[in-house]
């Protein structure tokens, strides 16, 4: 079964620590962390000191997605917030094997993130280093975006890639999913999908998420 990974962009900022608590136990696998820093993507969001305030569920991954220019200058202050998992933009770094390696010794599930236009090419060649590639499957920056049709056929050429390597890399896809297209997200390869609206923007928390995952 897929797994639901609400994103707190679109929660209540007035109650974070509510909101996380109510969709944990309306059945979210991980929750979801944008972080944006304005300039490699349009928008600013939030820095690593909220995390270490947010409690903690057994069996509930924080997935931190880091949409900022030269993570490397701000790398440490993550890996001391307690995250499970962190994604880093192959477009943001020319260092990108030194920081997955960097976040597999801090016993954190490294994973690369790939905007709309950015080919498969980016992740070839560190594939093998990482537990999990994001697809964005809308240009990120905001939230609420349509998804992207055009990006199924990449998340199938993906999933094509890891299984001819014999991998276990999951698949998580960022961007416009909901109970109309999930069954083509998941057919087309995803482990994971990142729900924004689909899940915050609906009345009860757990029937949203049951409909992603019941697809």
């Amino acid at each position: 079964m897929v797994k639901v990974a609400p994103s707190i962009l679109s929660a209540s900022f007035n109650n974070l620590a509510l909101e996380i608590d109510n969709v944990v136990k309306a059945g979210a696998d991980l929750i979801h962390l944008d972080v944006m820093d304005g300039i490699f993507v349009p928008n600013v969001t939030f820095g690593p000191l909220i995390y270490k305030d947010i409690p903690r569920y057994e069996g509930v991954e924080f997935d931190a997605h880091l949409m900022v220019t030269q993570p490397e200058k701000n790398i440490q202050s993550f890996l001391e917030s307690g995250l499970d998992r962190i994604s880093i933009h192959a477009e943001s770094t020319d260092h990108l094997h030194r920081l997955l390696q960097m976040i597999r010794n801090h016993q954190i599930k490294p994973a690369v993130a790939l905007n709309p236009a950015t080919p498969l090419a980016a992740v070839k060649w560190v594939l093998e280093d990482l537990d999990m590639v994001l697809i964005m499957s809308v240009n990120p920056g905001f939230g609420g975006e349509s998804f992207l049709k055009g990006m199924l056929g990449k998340i199938e050429r993906l999933k094509e890639m890891i299984q001819q390597q014999g991998l276990t890399v999951e698949i998580e896809v960022d961007g416009g999913v909901c109970p109309d297209n999930i069954r083509d997200v998941v057919n087309a390869g995803a482990d994971i999908v990142v729900a924004g609206s689909a899940v915050f923007g609906k009345p009860d928390y757990a029937e949203a998420i049951r409909a992603l995952k019941n697809h």
